[in-house]
């Protein structure tokens, strides 16, 4: 099964993005607009993992969640994967806020998959966002990045770690659908 572990931002930080985004969907075409349902912060891409590697995978993002506090966290900004949006394949916000924190609590539960042998990208630097859109070819997205640039969403506070199964489209289903399998509080601050 395909698995990533995330933080999954609160309905009311997602209705604000919404409506902020609303207004500008429609500026450049040729681009697919994340689901509201499908929206989250990856801390670790684990990829296809094996059923029986479940057993010492889940363990140890338990424990590597429960060694991190909450963040306190907030969308921000936009950007474009790669480069500076001319020939982009991703549209994205921002996360600003506890960022050493998020990175600290992203290698760990990255190192927790390689532990348990799951983790294919060893190598992939951890980049705090929110992935908002996707074209198949290159695009020019530059026209959405200065109205983006004014977003500044409210803080929220980010208190769980999720591994969510990635159902790709295949027969009865045909578009990307997740599924929580499993959550992690994060530590109240002491």
């Amino acid at each position: 099964m395909r698995l990533f572990v995330a933080l999954l931002p609160p309905p009311d930080v997602l209705d604000e993005l919404e409506t902020f985004l609303g207004p500008l969907r429609e500026t450049v075409p040729g681009l697919r607009w994340t689901r509201r349902e499908l929206l989250h912060v990856t801390l670790a891409f684990l990829g296809d993992v094996e059923d029986r590697a479940l057993d010492r995978l889940i363990p140890r993002l338990q424990r590597a969640s429960a060694r991190h506090d909450r963040l306190r966290l907030s969308l921000a900004g936009g950007g474009a994967f790669p480069g500076g949006g001319a020939h982009a394949r991703v549209l994205w916000t921002g996360l600003y806020g506890d960022r050493r924190d998020l990175a600290g609590l992203a290698a760990s539960t990255a190192a927790a998959g390689r532990r348990a042998g799951t983790l294919p990208d060893r190598h992939s630097t951890f980049r705090p966002h929110l992935t908002l859109a996707r074209s198949r070819h290159p695009v020019d997205v530059r026209p959405l990045l200065e109205p983006m640039s004014s977003f500044a969403g409210t803080p929220w506070t980010a208190d769980s770690v999720h591994l969510v199964r990635s159902l790709l489209p295949a027969k009865g289903r045909t578009q990307v659908e997740y599924e929580p399998l499993e959550s992690w509080p994060l530590r109240a601050p002491r």
